[in-house]
This record gives C-alpha cells, sequence and structure tokens, in this order.
C-alpha cells in the first residue's frame, strides 16, 4: 500500500502590486491637493495661542488694514458696500460666518461697528481671526463665535 500524500502548493497573494498602486494614488492625491494660501491683504492680525481654524466656503470674510481700508473677499468696499453684503449674506443663510480679518493697530470702535452692522442683519456667528504664531501678553488669546 502506498500511502503518499501529494504535496498542494501554498497559494500567496503578491502584495508588491497593492503596494506599487497604493503608494501611486498617496503621489497622485499629495499633487493634486490644493493648499489655501493666505490672500494677498496686508494685515497684521492679533497673536493668539489657539490652534482652532474654522472654514467655510460661504463664509463673509472682512479684511480691516490700518489705513481704514474694508475689504470683503479680497475687495475693496465702502461701508455702504458693506452693507449691501451682510445683507445678501443674511439672505442666503443667517448662520453664514462672518470673519473679521482686523490689523491688530485698527480702531476698536471700527471692529465693533462692523460686528454690529453684521448682527442687525441677522448674522449671530462673528468670528475674530488671529494668528496662531503665539499668545499675547496679557490677553486670553481666544477667538472664535460669539
Amino acid at each position: 500500500m502506498n500511502f503518499s500524500r501529494t504535496r498542494r502548493d501554498e497559494t500567496r497573494v503578491d502584495m508588491t502590486p497593492l503596494i506599487d498602486i497604493i503608494f501611486q494614488l498617496v503621489l497622485f492625491f499629495m499633487v493634486s491637493t490644493t493648499f489655501i494660501t493666505a490672500p494677498g491683504i496686508q494685515v497684521d492680525l492679533p497673536r493668539s495661542s489657539s490652534q482652532t481654524i474654522l472654514r467655510d466656503k460661504e463664509d463673509v470674510n472682512i479684511w480691516m488694514t490700518t489705513d481704514g481700508a474694508v475689504y470683503v473677499d479680497e475687495q475693496p468696499v465702502q461701508w455702504a458696500d458693506l452693507d449691501g453684503i451682510l445683507s445678501n449674506a443674511a439672505t442666503r443663510d443667517t448662520s453664514t460666518l462672518v470673519v473679521i480679518k482686523a490689523d491688530q493697530s485698527v480702531d476698536h470702535g471700527r471692529v465693533v461697528r462692523v460686528m454690529d452692522l453684521a448682527r442687525g442683519k441677522g448674522l449671530s456667528r462673528l468670528a475674530i481671526a488671529t494668528d496662531p504664531g503665539g499668545g499675547s501678553s496679557g490677553s486670553d488669546g481666544s477667538s472664535g463665535d460669539q
């Protein structure tokens, strides 16, 4: 009697092609990713130790410079135009976030007037942008929704 066993070859999955495909996908997504860059309007934002950054495509970004200029989404606007822009944003969606990016030397009263104008139009989500580079002495470094 011959009780010889037939030897079966072990089946193996070759991982090399799978790793190559995953590596190519990673490279593709790294190259095709777009990065958000800071706009060309120069403002010296106040410093903050908070690292939270909230962004949305529907945000209304308002820049206020030391020379008194006001920009909305990188376009210079007058006070009357700002009123209309905030009205349109409130008409679209009252939960739109208004981000105020004022230079640290801008008069506090001007920033408050913009905030009052936004609240008067029904926009209650307001944020003041800060530079997350580090905290300043004497402040708590907070920013965000009000």
